[in-house]
C-alpha cells in the first residue's frame, strides 16, 4: 500500500466523498456501483449488503436523496464522512454518518452508514 493510499490530504479525501456523492444522486446506477469492489460490504439501517449484487438491490430501494457533507477525516484508506441527508423518507432531514473503506485502487470495500449518536 503506498503512503499516499495510507494518508491522503483532506482535499483527496473531500473530493472521493463529493465523488460518492456525484454518483449517489446521479440517474445512472452503474456510475455508483463502479465505485465499490466486487465483494464490497453495504451496512445501512441494521442489514448488512454483500457483493455487488446485494448492494444493487440495497441501492435501488434507496429514495432519492440531497446530501450536504459537513465533515470528511480519516485517510485513503478508511474515512468517514458527515453529512445532512434529506429527501422523501421519514425523518428527513437527518445527520448520517458514512465510513468508508477503500481497496489500494480506490473501491470501495465497505460502506456503513449510521445516524448521528448525538
Amino acid at each position: 500500500m503506498s503512503e499516499n493510499h495510507r494518508t491522503g490530504t483532506t482535499e483527496e479525501l473531500r473530493a472521493f466523498v463529493e465523488r460518492y456523492v456525484a454518483a449517489a444522486t446521479a440517474a445512472d446506477r452503474a456510475r455508483y456501483l463502479a465505485l465499490f469492489d466486487d465483494n464490497a460490504v453495504v451496512r445501512d439501517e441494521g442489514r448488512t449488503h454483500r457483493g455487488l449484487t446485494e448492494v444493487r438491490r440495497w441501492r435501488d430501494q434507496v429514495p432519492p436523496v440531497e446530501y450536504d457533507v459537513r465533515e470528511v477525516t480519516g485517510t485513503a484508506a478508511a474515512c468517514r464522512a458527515v453529512a445532512d441527508v434529506s429527501g422523501d423518507f421519514p425523518g428527513s432531514p437527518v445527520t448520517l454518518h458514512f465510513t468508508f473503506e477503500r481497496n489500494a485502487r480506490g473501491g470501495i470495500t465497505r460502506l456503513e452508514i449510521s445516524p448521528d449518536p448525538t
